[in-house]
């Protein structure tokens, strides 16, 4: 079975970027999994570089800064998950405690302080929290029964940066079950359940997050993850590429044993493709943003609801009649439209791809510019992983009371930096939710500062996030296991077997009974009758 290389020359088409400023923002089909996860995989062709340089930027945590220190202006290392105009409290219940967690000894019940959370004591609900994802999470608990035996993951230290939240924490712990060890820190510095994260220290995962970090204490957090004594990662789970960017950053002779890069979102594929095209990416990477069941489950069936689910918690909005633009038809962009068509809305789409844009045509969406429609619609949705979708021009001439939101990755999308200026009045209305108010008393609901709503401001469906993390959990055995050579240093996609093996895991949950072929009908087909059942050049 072959791997579909991504190499350097595929990405040709990536734009030219400074690397100092990367951040565009956005199987079992045998389980002897210590060997390969999926098989047998073709060896790709291409190489690396591996040195690389960064501009010299440097990031003091010895020194606490002041509270008003954390509202800092800064853009001084990504984008892609930190700029913070506002203080670390202010997405926190006012009920919580707003000491910061760095101020705080804290042990856990055997002992160790190897973590930073809000409230180690939170845990017993953490736990309960982690207890029903696990419900939820069909294919990652099969995982873990099957190979825990064999332990795939004997020996491998992944040091990982993404959303903690209870799904991840089942991820964390089924990694923990197949014998590796991890350190982790957030992608997002609203994302964090506080008492999931507590429930990840108490059990021993070394976890510095909370909710409502600051830009210093986020790049504090992965610091603490990837510096200690005694302990080198020897694989990376990313969710962005700000922990990849930081490694490169600070620590480049860690690459000398780490193995390989699992990388998850938009954004953080994408500055992988850049460093592959400059020839500076010094190990494998796993592109699972690109799988089949990561874009069509994650990205499409999960916004599909999250999007509904944000918005109504923040607003308490009614959908029917309202008027809504959605920039971007992708994966992300068809599965809000679709939701919010079912519930009334009118939907707007902005596209930049033909392709794309046909398709919302095709789907009954009236494709048009920004600019034609900023005046009378009632809601806002970005989500494109690209930059200043909407600028400071569109938010003058949007209609009292518009609701502006983002369902990128990062924060780029919506020029909030634009709206800090004096003549504009800012109120916070309630956690996540700020007026912008304009000298003639119009005003804009702004929801999470444009950071990620769903992960934000809500939740999104567990049994949909099993699917994702069962991929990451496979592209970390493959990677960890594979022998020297199968892999360059390159980007790759995972192999369509692995994709059928995640979805077949899924299935039981619904009582599907999969059609089996004939040996007649699977030589007719020129098919294996175990799969894969499509080329990699399929459109699902």
């Amino acid at each position: 079975m072959s791997v579909q290389v991504v190499s350097a020359a595929a990405a040709a088409k990536v734009p030219d970027v400074e690397l100092k400023d990367l951040s565009p923002s956005e199987a079992e089909p045998q389980l002897g999994l210590s060997t390969a996860a999926v098989g047998a995989m073709a060896p790709p062709a291409g190489g690396g570089d591996p040195q690389i340089q960064f501009a010299d930027q440097k990031q003091e945590f010895n020194k606490r800064p002041t509270k008003i220190g954390r509202r800092s202006l800064s853009r001084s290392i990504s984008q892609s998950s930190t700029d913070s105009y506002s203080s670390a409290a202010s997405y926190t219940d006012s009920s919580d405690d707003e000491t910061s967690p760095r101020d705080k000894q804290q042990k856990n019940s055997k002992g160790s302080s190897d973590f930073c959370v809000k409230n180690i004591k939170q845990a017993e609900f953490g736990r309960r929290e982690i207890e029903i994802a696990e419900q939820e999470m069909p294919a990652l608990m099969a995982l873990r029964k099957r190979a825990q035996g064999e332990k795939p993951l004997a020996g491998a230290k992944i040091v990982g940066c993404t959303h903690i939240t209870a799904q991840t924490a089942v991820l964390m712990e089924t990694l923990g079950a197949l014998g590796a060890q991890c350190r982790w820190a957030a992608c997002n510095i609203y994302s964090t359940l506080n008492e999931v994260a507590a429930a990840l220290a108490e059990s021993g995962f070394p976890v510095f997050a909370w909710k409502g970090e600051s830009e210093d204490d986020f790049w504090w957090c992965i610091d603490r993850c990837v510096n200690v004594e005694g302990w080198q990662p020897n694989m990376i789970l990313d969710d962005g590429g700000d922990l990849t960017h930081w490694i490169y950053k600070k620590y480049p002779n860690m690459f000398k044993k780490i193995k390989g890069i699992v990388e998850e979102s938009v954004t953080g594929v994408h500055r992988l493709y850049q460093l592959s095209k400059a020839g500076k990416l010094c190990v494998p990477a796993m592109n699972v943003n690109d799988s089949v069941t990561k874009q069509k489950f994650d990205n499409l069936y999960c916004c599909r609801e999250s999007i509904l689910d944000g918005l109504k918690r923040t607003t308490d909005m009614m959908f029917g009649g309202k008027q809504v633009v959605v920039c971007g038809y992708g994966e992300v962009g068809k599965g809000c439209c679709a939701a919010l068509k079912a519930m009334g809305s009118i939907v707007y789409v902005t596209e930049i791809d033909p392709i794309c844009a046909l398709q919302a045509c095709m789907d009954g969406f009236r494709l048009v510019k920004l600019n034609e429609v900023i005046r009378q619609v009632d809601i806002v949705i970005t989500c494109t992983g690209n930059k200043n979708v909407v600028t400071r021009e569109h938010l003058d001439r949007m209609k009292n009371s518009c609701i502006v939101c983002n369902m990128g990755h990062s924060n780029t999308e919506i020029d909030v930096a634009s709206l800090r200026t004096p003549e504009l009045t800012w109120e916070r209305v309630r956690s996540q939710v700020d007026h912008v108010i304009w000298p003639d008393g119009k005003r804009i609901i702004l929801l999470a500062e444009g950071r990620l709503l769903n992960l934000s401001c809500s939740t999104v469906p567990t049994f949909v996030l099993s699917i994702t993390a069962t991929t990451q959990a496979l592209a970390l055995i493959e990677l960890y296991n594979a022998p020297e050579g199968r892999y360059k240093q390159d980007v790759y996609l995972l192999p369509k077997k692995m994709d059928e093996y995640v979805a077949s895991l899924h299935l039981p949950t619904f009582d599907a009974h999969l059609t089996e072929l004939t040996d007649e009908q699977a030589k007719y087909l020129g098919l294996n009758k175990n799969g894969p059942f499509k080329p990699n050049y399929y459109r699902y």
